[in-house]
């Protein structure tokens, strides 16, 4: 008879969970601050978060390489202005390296519950491997985590192969085959090209239209790579002036939607010169501002739509069938692949399922459909929780590692306060988390990304729970500091308040 011993939990003072830009990011701050208490774990092999788990054709970024990466960790190698994955993932394994830290990461651990103990003062953590005892948990598993698959009738009944494109099927050989490619959005706009050559037949199944605009990537000479090894300032120098050009979108995005006129002219003008068919130009024009849903970047979207052996189905789909799938006008597609290109669980964090905050609400029930947070990163209720890229974090514009950088900044120096007040325990307060969620409502009522499209931006609601709607260094300048009359702090033994 065989007997189940519980195993003992292992204690930190700090649980990360994630090994992405976000939880490598935290990891190395708080390695410079001399705290060495903490774990990180990470569901996959190896390190990347995202850069590691989407490997489709044409995986890149669609923010420029000297944006995309940590401002204390350039990287004066990077082979084109706009990265591929192989080389974000390189990048972030390099710094895992150079910054000691894979011995404090826990590889091919996932996690499945986190609870608050309020009488401990303390996260337990449940893992595929050991359980985590924490003080302090931060989530940095960032929102492109989980693959949305669509419900379709008949999927299940599928004979061929079908996988989302976070999780391609590498043993699937695509070529000769005839492919469903079902979405439109910025992973299809680059694995959609990267196959077509390779494949049969094509059909691409587009819901909404996206607005596409030029790409401007190019290959990084020898010479300026040499220049940047060399001369440091000359990089640091190159990315402030594309986060300055970055960051003037904000007067289209958030405050003159008019603006977008000007990106819109370009883009039509694109669609114009890469098609000469009229029915598909008809197709993938869009009927709604330019803005409203992420603006993509590609050379070769349009150009592969064009190809004899591709379609562009808009009829929405019926239902999929053994060999098939079949549209809403009653047409049919033989199929033996079905990729998604269907994005994220976003404004639904899969988090909010497995973390449970004070009395054992969990963070979904807390959001009630509609995820809110003080400045992306507390929620009232769960002590000593901090989301990096939380809700109203994301950006249509610019670098999402400069939010994560703003973020790591505000839950370092509220480790630094806690310490400062004798303090184990922070809860933001419920009225300040009401009143910043109100003015980010106001806020967004004006933007681009209110004007009536259908958008992940949104939650279940309707509300606007990703976005940030406002300049980005206004979010730096508001994280900089950790406000302590915001929070309710205590020692862990007890519940007094310590004051501010």
């Amino acid at each position: 008879m065989s007997v189940e011993i519980e195993q003992a939990p292992t204690v930190v003072d700090i649980a990360i969970v994630g090994a992405g830009f976000s939880g490598l990011g935290t990891a190395i701050r708080l390695r410079q601050q001399g705290i060495d208490d903490f774990v990180v774990l990470e569901r996959h092999e190896d390190v990347g978060g995202t850069w590691w788990a989407n490997t489709y054709p044409g995986c890149a970024c669609d923010v420029p390489s000297h944006l995309y990466s940590f401002s204390f960790a350039p990287n004066p190698e990077w082979s084109q202005t706009y990265s591929p994955q192989p080389e974000i993932r390189a990048y972030l394994q390099r710094c895992a390296r150079r910054f000691d830290l894979y011995r404090s990461i826990r590889l091919g651990t996932t996690v499945s519950s986190a609870a608050w103990d309020d009488d401990a003062g303390r996260w337990t953590i449940e893992t595929s491997g050991a359980p985590i005892s924490a003080r302090v948990l931060i989530a940095g598993m960032g929102p492109l985590t989980e693959p949305r698959i669509p419900d379709l009738p008949g999927l299940d009944t599928f004979e061929g192969a079908a996988f989302h494109s976070a999780r391609w099927d590498h043993d699937h050989d695509v070529a000769g085959a005839r492919v469903a490619a079902i979405g439109t959005g910025a992973s299809a706009i680059q694995f959609v090209p990267a196959i077509q050559p390779r494949v049969a037949a094509l059909h691409v199944f587009q819901r909404t239209p996206p607005w596409v605009m030029p790409h401007t990537n190019r290959r990084i000479s020898d010479r300026e790579r040499r220049l940047y090894r060399r001369v440091p300032a000359l990089q640091k120098g190159v990315r402030a002036g594309v986060y300055g050009a970055r960051e003037a979108l904000v007067l289209g995005f958030v405050k003159h939607p008019k603006l977008m006129a000007v990106p819109e002219r370009l883009s039509r003008r694109h669609m114009r010169d890469q098609i000469s068919d009229p029915g598909l130009l008809a197709k993938v024009t869009p009927d709604y501002t330019i803005g409203c849903k992420r603006i993509l970047p590609s050379n070769q979207w349009y150009p592969a739509l064009g190809e004899p052996n591709v379609e562009l189905v808009t009829s929405p789909i019926r239902e999929v069938r053994p060999r098939s799938i079949v549209v809403a006008d009653g047409s049919e597609r033989e199929v033996d692949t079905i990729i998604f290109g269907t994005g994220f669980h976003v404004a639904d964090m899969p988090i909010g399922e497995w973390v449970r905050g004070r009395a054992g609400k969990r963070l979904v029930d807390a959001w009630g459909g509609s995820p809110r947070a003080y400045l992306g990163s507390a929620v009232a209720g769960f002590p000593n929780l901090f989301l990096l890229l939380g809700p109203n974090t994301g950006l249509g514009h610019s670098s999402m590692v400069y939010m994560i950088e703003s973020q790591i900044n505000h839950v370092i120096d509220a480790l630094r306060v806690m310490r400062e007040h004798g303090a184990a325990v922070a809860e933001v307060r419920p009225e300040v988390q009401d009143a910043y969620n109100r003015e980010l409502d106001a806020k967004q009522a004006g933007t681009v990304w209110s004007t009536g499209c259908s958008s992940w931006y949104l939650d279940a609601t309707g509300r606007i729970a990703t976005l940030w709607p406002d300049w980005t260094w206004r979010f730096r300048q508001r994280t900089r500091r950790f406000d302590p009359a915001a929070y309710t702090l205590r020692p862990a033994a007890d519940r007094i308040a310590v004051p501010a």
